[in-house]
């Protein structure tokens, strides 16, 4: 039986190798992907253009944005001459902010009085808003912090201090490149178990596998097998190049991450098995795979908070593997998460993996009889 099996997993390693819908579906994408998710699929905000309207003439508001000046965040910034020319500005999309200083804010600062910066937002960029928003307040709030020591004002306000645990930089890769080693490994296991038997059908040659010695146990462990080691391959890639290229800190057990990698694969590996059991062509695979991918990734909280969607919504995400996966792997990689704690949260991963083999071994088996 070990024979049986092990030719099979040959046969199916070769057979993706040589086929070359299967190599470019399998190379390309999580190549592509990667670069995507590392370098143009980010939060953060960078190079905004800004507009500044000071109607202030004096050193305070002089200061004040010049330091506006020395961010990296706004790389153009336009100097607007009257209060008419915003509402142009934001209109057109020239920019995504206008910061405001009246004609007293110097003075109301001398005089110890309160001095009002107005930040107006293009709301229409709702996310980008927010977060130049939180930009703008923190250099405003540097500033005044740096006003009342040098002039030895008292401060009556709370002093926020802010520390960022685990991301000290908030690095948005940081975040992205620990979340892709599942998202890809998810795309490569699924694809690689979804094009086995539907191959088969399309080159012909699933009724010779019917005929062969191999029982359908021993067959449906001949397709399994290599989709794992290629998906647990393709999640190998990634880790090492987030560790070693994009320099992020690996601060827990690599056992522990290769355990629940392995559980996350077999969970989606039972998906591809059922998608290639009821597909007659690679094509309606492919297309049965990116029919699950999607949902899962928008539902796995990887790009918006689970906490932010609707409640009627928030039941169906416990049926994503992906979902477990991604809290293990970020705990993992950046906060040393405990055995406990990832036992905690990848058991339920565990039980949709073993539903899933049972329900496509069952199917399989049906569908060769």
């Amino acid at each position: 039986m070990l024979n049986r099996i092990w030719t099979l997993i040959i046969k199916e390693f070769l057979a993706v190798w040589r086929d070359k819908k299967s190599r470019i579906v399998l190379i390309i994408p999580p190549i592509v992907q990667l670069f995507i998710f590392a370098f143009a699929a980010t939060l953060d905000v960078k190079n905004v253009p800004i507009g500044i309207l000071n109607r202030d003439n004096g050193k305070q508001g002089f200061e004040l944005v010049q330091r506006f000046h020395g961010s990296p965040v706004f790389n153009k910034i336009v100097y607007l001459q009257s209060v008419e020319e915003t509402t142009p500005f934001i209109d057109n999309m020239r920019g995504v902010m206008v910061i405001s200083l009246d004609e007293q804010f110097s003075r109301n600062l001398e005089a110890q009085q309160p001095a009002q910066v107005q930040l107006i937002l293009d709301g229409r960029k709702s996310n980008t808003a927010q977060i130049v928003a939180g930009y703008a307040s923190s250099i405003i709030q540097t500033f005044n912090n740096d006003f009342t020591a040098i002039n030895q004002i008292p401060q009556q306000n709370t002093v926020l201090s802010t520390r960022n645990w685990f991301n000290p930089n908030l690095l948005y890769y940081w975040y992205n490149i620990p979340s892709l080693s599942g998202i890809l490994t998810m795309l490569v296991a699924l694809l690689v178990t979804a094009l086995s038997v539907a191959r088969e059908r399309e080159l012909g040659t699933f009724d010779q596998l019917l005929v062969s010695p191999a029982t359908p146990f021993e067959i449906l462990l001949g397709k399994t097998l290599p989709a794992m080691i290629i998906g647990m391959c393709e999640g190998s890639l990634i880790i090492f190049v987030g560790v070693f290229i994009f320099q992020i800190p690996f601060t827990g057990s690599v056992f522990l991450l290769y355990f629940s990698m392995l559980i996350f694969v077999l969970s989606i590996i039972g998906v591809g098995l059922f998608i290639s059991s009821i597909s007659k062509t690679q094509q309606q695979a492919v297309l049965g795979s990116f029919l699950f991918m999607s949902p899962s990734v928008l539902l796995s909280g990887f790009a918006t908070p689970i906490e932010n969607m609707p409640t009627w919504l928030q039941p169906i995400t416990y049926l994503i593997p992906l979902r477990y996966y991604l809290i293990v792997a970020k705990g993992i990689f950046l906060k040393d998460m405990p055995a406990d704690i990832v036992i905690s949260n990848i058991w339920p991963a565990a039980v949709i993996a073993l539903f899933t083999l049972t329900a496509a071994s069952w199917l399989f088996k049906r569908r060769l009889q």
